[in-house]
């Protein structure tokens, strides 16, 4: 492989995330530069770098050296020490500043800043304060820098160094070198492999215990990111003794020395008569799991005020009040929904699209508001919170708001702080995942009534458990499920066919104005349709805005009909590049002003979450920028060491799309999108538009969806010890 050696002159750009550098290199020996690009994460001008990699002709920017791996050595030079202390290395040195360190130490300013810093004072100008601030600030680039060569070594990214230094500080060569499995369990975006890795190339053996032990972790980290709480002791056994190619008989000694110490959970309520069968948690989904249970057993025990007051209620003269006065004419169904969640402490309301969930909820607020109770709303989601605000005229919130989440982890809600509401609404309850209901009912204080609202039929939480699915299965809470369509005039398909999917039957193709489908045999074929209907049909057929009104949904992010290329495709057609409109490549991903895009973590310290939808309205390049206006109104910027949380927004997953809903739903199904293919899914999918819904692919994928209605099971115990 070619190697090149010389000084770094400057930085073109540099992305803070991952590293990737565009910069100019003075070779050893010339005095013209050329330019370098590759993952350089930490590189300063004024270096000397020894590159290897090979030599590119790019089309736009002519020959450049691709770096695939590198050295760096601190400058020997005073032009080069200054340039390099005055790169931006130290906050607080500028090039200014640099130039007068440089020239009251000369060639030996690196030594004074290693081993004499508090001689910086001697430099004119420099106080004592200032002083310390430059040489603590030295110390941390350093010992970043002996971590970033630590992991090039290993052949890791370099930008790890920065996460784990931040995270342990003065100590994190010294834990990387002696415990790096701690760096899975502790430092946010470095996984098991990385941490193995890294131990590997220390020399820790295969069979060592620490392995083993963060395998186990490992392992059950993983299963809780496809939705359980456990795994039975054998299946986990041997997904540990696969991932770290180990015998089952040393994962199984280990795996007794961590639940001997309580590491791991063995428990005693979920539990089988065949030891292999036996449940194994990771100890705060135990402890999440028994929260719940405890809670909802809880508010089954109590008496209320508020059930007391509605005891005796006249119903018969409240509902024609609700008629005559609000113009809310309620079913019997839902007359015993709103009855019931005013005389019983904790109750479940469940239905499909269209059945009067919503409408119910707006009857029971308005009795709470009328007699001066305080009701609280929410919803995992900002999409379903507004949209809740918006159906009952009372402001919802997202969970972890209402909770009052905090940057540093945690809630400020609790049992020492609890809500202060008499009645709880948790709507689109099938999302909520079973750490998050443990964390939500602690703040619930006693006298509360809990009113969980959701459709059962939809696809599962993202995060571990099925607190929806398992409260239905106990059989002890009590459940009111609303069955009867309202929300759309008879012959509706939407509807219609959202239920005949959830009963196992086709869709009914013909006679329906919000229905279609337009069959697409290939994947090719079938992202040219969904193009071609979102960019032209159905706004010239329809009026509605391709940008605004028209969701594409997809069951997976890959292949030419998945999320990724969707968005590409749609980009280029709905936004394509043009004189005057700003944009910014990061990576595969270009932004540009105009592009929907969406929010994909919570971020508490700007106030958005996970599923938050905006439009990039600026972009700076140079910076660089991309300042995103959220649904909310709110003008969010981004710097590209943030970027990484947002993507485009034309086209999303099925998954993404819980929660929402939006007027247009374009489907893509194709058989290709096995195994993918669920009944939920569709289901889900379907019950996402308001008003149209259009289906491309073939109809064999459809078949095969409806007729997939065994999902796969989570290993949750919720259930079990609800009826314990």
């Amino acid at each position: 492989m070619p190697q090149l050696d010389g000084i770094l002159e400057r930085i073109t750009f540099q992305s803070e995330s991952d590293g990737y550098t565009v910069a100019r290199l003075r070779p050893t020996g010339k005095h013209s530069t050329i330019t370098i690009v590759g993952k350089l994460l930490g590189v300063r001008p004024g270096e000397h770098l020894i590159l290897e990699g090979e030599w590119r002709d790019h089309p736009i920017h002519g020959r450049q050296f691709s770096v695939q791996s590198y050295r760096s050595y601190l400058p020997a030079t005073i032009d080069g020490i200054r340039r390099y202390l005055g790169s931006g290395l130290i906050k607080g040195v500028g090039p200014a500043m640099a130039k007068r360190i440089t020239e009251t130490f000369g060639k030996y300013t690196l030594d004074v800043l290693d081993r004499e810093p508090e001689r910086l004072s001697e430099v004119p100008g420099l106080g004592r304060k200032k002083a310390a601030l430059i040489a603590a600030a030295w110390r941390e680039q350093q010992r970043i820098k002996d971590l970033m060569i630590l992991l090039q070594d290993f052949g890791l990214p370099t930008g790890i160094a920065v996460r784990i230094y931040k995270h342990y500080g003065d100590d994190a060569l010294s834990i990387v070198q002696h415990e790096p499995y701690r760096l899975a369990d502790e430092v946010d975006g470095v996984g098991f492999r990385t941490a193995d890795t890294i131990a590997v190339g220390l020399g820790i053996a295969r069979d060592d215990p620490r392995r083993i032990a963060a395998g186990l972790r490992y392992a059950l980290g993983q299963a809780s990111n496809a939705g359980h709480c456990y795994l039975p002791r054998l299946e986990l056994i041997e997904r540990a003794a696969a991932l770290l190619t180990v015998s089952q008989a040393q994962v199984v000694a280990v795996l007794d020395t961590l639940l001997a110490n309580n590491l791991l959970w063995r428990d005693t309520v979920v539990t089988a008569t065949d030891p292999d069968l036996q449940p194994i948690y990771l100890p705060p989904l135990a402890f999440a799991e028994i929260g719940v249970a405890n809670a909802i057993r809880r508010f089954l025990a109590q008496r209320t005020a508020l059930a007391e007051r509605y005891a005796s209620s006249r119903w018969e003269k409240v509902f024609a009040h609700l008629a005559e006065r609000r113009g809310l004419l309620l079913s019997p169904q839902q007359q015993q929904a709103v009855r019931t969640a005013l005389t019983t402490p904790v109750m479940l309301l469940t239905g499909g699209p269209g059945t009067g969930k919503t409408t119910s909820l707006r009857a029971l607020v308005i009795l709470l508001l009328a007699r001066g109770y305080r009701p609280l709303l929410a919803a995992p989601t900002g999409r379903a919170a507004r949209r809740l605000s918006e159906a009952t005229g009372v402001e919802a919130r997202t969970i972890h708001r209402l909770l009052e989440y905090g940057a540093d982890g945690s809630f400020r809600r609790n049992a020492e702080y609890p809500l202060e509401c008499d009645l709880l609404v948790i709507d689109e309850a099938s999302m909520l995942d079973v750490v998050l209901a443990n964390q939500l009912l602690k703040a619930v204080q006693p006298d509360t009534h809990l009113l969980i609202v959701g459709d059962a039929d939809q696809l599962p939480s993202v995060g571990p458990g099925r607190v929806l699915g398992d409260l239905i299965d106990s059989g002890i809470v009590p459940r009111i499920h609303l069955d009867a369509i309202f929300r759309q005039a008879a012959g509706s398909g939407i509807a219609t066919n959202a239920r005949r999917i959830n009963d196992g039957l086709l869709p009914d193709w013909g006679g329906h104005d919000d229905f279609y489908f337009f069959a697409a045999e290939t994947p090719e074929r079938c992202a040219e349709l969904v193009v071609e209907l979102v960019v032209e049909r159905i706004p010239r057929r329809f009026g509605y805005d391709p940008r605004r009104d028209i969701q594409v949904l997809s069951p997976t992010h890959k292949g030419v009909a998945g999320v990724a290329a969707l968005n590409t495709a749609l980009q280029a057609a709905l936004n394509p590049p043009r004189p005057g409109v700003a944009e910014y490549h990061r990576g595969d991903t270009i932004f540009r002003v105009g592009d929907r895009v969406i929010q994909q973590r919570n971020d508490y310290e700007r106030d958005v979450y996970n599923g938050d939808t905006g439009e990039v309205i600026a972009i700076d390049a140079t910076a660089p920028t991309v300042v995103v206006r959220f649904e909310d109104g709110r003008a969010i910027r981004y710097s590209s060491l943030d970027l990484d949380d947002l993507t485009l927004a034309y086209a999303l997953s099925v998954h993404k799309s819980q929660g929402s809903e939006y007027p247009v739903v374009v489907l893509p199904l194709l058989l290709q999108h096995q195994p993918l293919l669920q009944r939920n899914l569709l289901y889900t999918a379907v019950t996402r538009a308001r008003q149209l819904v259009v289906i491309v692919g073939d109809r064999r994928a459809v078949a095969a969806a409806v007729a997939a209605a065994e999902v796969e099971r989570r290993y949750t115990g919720l259930s079990v010890r609800l009826r314990e």
